[in-house]
């Protein structure tokens, strides 16, 4: 294990962290707030403790995947438990364990929060925690690619051990212009949302910590209705980015180099927008009877799928009383989650196409056991690794879901609420049923259930390995 040059990593995250919190205190100048010495403490502590890690330059550059998962699972830490601080400092979130979960929810992307009320709060605090979801929606090492030209073969280390999906791949030669492309896709798409809303006269502050939350596909409000109160124009916008963020990224950059072909081609996109349609369809018709008009319906019904299955979390409405097939609907796209290469979070599409593909294989293979065949995609077979990986995901997701559904089942809650509560926090998006519902929050959770389900949204922000990985005794053996 080479200890020196993950120090030195996690060393230039913290660095990056207090820059990033910047802007926040800029925000409580504005308006004047107290909470601006509580950002400016955190921000110079990050950089006090960044610059002590990294104080001295690693001699060895040899870096392997056992280091790649390892890095990136103590850089999510390291930032998780400092962006925590400027809520404990302030006093928005005095205790620190819901003050880490709040953190932990911003960088993940999911939105779960145990605050009953919003409003009250600083705006530099609810710039701060709407910023965390864009800072962590396409990756912190990723843009820490996109800044410093490192050197040695752990580029693609970092990243596979970061992005979302079965596998990571370049666009371009160069993962650092990889990177690069990659963020300047997601300023351009996050700059178009916020201009949009300020065309819908949405104030600029909630323009931005909104885009943010969209961008990342997290999901923080800073109105206690969540977007309820905003015009419908506003709801549309805020729908449309939602899915076009879960879109894989790849997709864009076949369109901006004119390789239409190649976007057309991405099964996992075609079926990712097909399931979307599917689901709005039902649901719309599921609840007509609830609204006046079939328009007011439909927009309601595509603004929480697409909500639910980016796992961004936001909300218009308590779906919480849909009709149970709405309802059923909305927790099966919980699973599903968007796409491989996008800021969303769950399972992700492809991973589902192809599970299926390998039972639909297997039960081939009983039916023809002479029979060689593949599982494809996108009219490509898929290496064997990669449907191994995927195999052992599933089996991995799943033994991690049961076990935290059995840890919160202490608090004594009702099975929905626990189960919904998993499924929320392990697939990033942030509300669930009953008592966790879309009007309510998480702090009908003890300090311990909070902790299990800390470590489930990391777990599903990191797709679970690295997470693993840094638990392992293995990992930190000399062999």
């Amino acid at each position: 294990m080479n200890y020196s040059i993950i120090r030195y990593i996690v060393g230039l995250t913290l660095i990056l962290e207090g820059a990033l919190m910047a802007p926040s205190c800029v925000v409580a100048v504005i308006y004047r707030e107290t909470a601006f010495w509580a950002l400016l403490g955190s921000a110079l502590a990050c950089v006090a403790f960044g610059l002590l890690l990294r104080r001295k330059k690693p001699k060895d550059s040899v870096f392997f995947a056992r280091e790649g998962f390892v890095t990136v699972a103590l850089c999510w830490l390291a930032i998780s438990i400092m962006g925590a601080v400027p809520f404990v400092l302030s006093g928005a979130i005095p205790d620190p364990v819901q003050a880490l979960f709040e953190s932990v929810s911003g960088f993940t992307t999911t939105g779960a929060s145990i605050l009953p009320e919003v409003e009250p709060l600083p705006k530099s605090i609810l710039f701060w925690r709407s910023f965390t979801h864009w800072i962590g929606g396409m990756g912190v090492l990723v843009f820490l690619l996109t800044l410093l030209p490192m050197s040695g073969g752990f580029h693609m280390s970092l990243m596979k051990a970061e992005s979302p999906g079965p596998s990571v791949s370049r666009l371009v030669p160069k993962v650092q212009m990889t990177a690069k492309i990659l963020y300047i896709i997601y300023v351009v798409m996050t700059a178009a949302e916020v201009i949009l809303l300020l065309l819908g006269r949405m104030p600029l502050y909630d323009a931005l910590t909104l885009s943010f939350g969209t961008a990342g596909t997290g999901g923080f409000g800073i109105r206690n209705d969540s977007i309820a109160g905003y015009s419908v124009y506003n709801q549309v916008v805020i729908t449309i980015f939602m899915i076009a963020f879960g879109v894989n990224f790849n997709a864009y950059f076949f369109l901006i180099f004119k390789k239409v072909g190649a976007a057309l081609r991405m099964e996992e996109v075609r079926v990712y927008l097909a399931v979307i349609l599917v689901s709005i369809l039902l649901i719309t018709g599921n609840i007509l009877g609830l609204y006046d008009n079939v328009l007011t319906a439909l927009q309601q019904a595509a603004f929480q799928v697409a909500s639910i299955i980016t796992t961004t979390g936001y909300s218009t409405a308590d779906f919480d009383c849909w009709p149970e097939l709405s309802r059923t609907i909305l927790v099966m796209i919980m699973f599903i989650g968007a796409c491989s290469g996008s800021t969303g979070g769950g399972i992700k599409v492809s991973r589902i196409i192809i599970l299926f593909r390998t039972i639909a294989k297997e039960i081939k293979t009983y039916l023809h056991p002479d029979i060689v065949t593949k599982v494809k995609m996108d009219g490509k077979a898929v290496d064997h690794e990669v449907v191994r990986a995927t195999n052992v995901f599933f089996a991995a997701y799943f033994a991690v879901f049961a076990i935290s559904v059995l840890l919160l089942a202490v608090d004594n809650l009702d099975s929905v609420t626990n189960f919904t509560a998993v499924a929320a926090t392990l697939n990033n998006i942030g509300p669930g049923l009953s008592k966790v519902g879309p009007t309510v929050n998480y702090s009908v959770y003890s300090s311990r259930s909070l902790l299990v389900m800390i470590f489930d949204m990391l777990a599903g922000r990191l797709e679970l390995f690295p997470l693993l990985v840094l638990l392992a005794p293995n990992t930190w053996r000399k062999f």
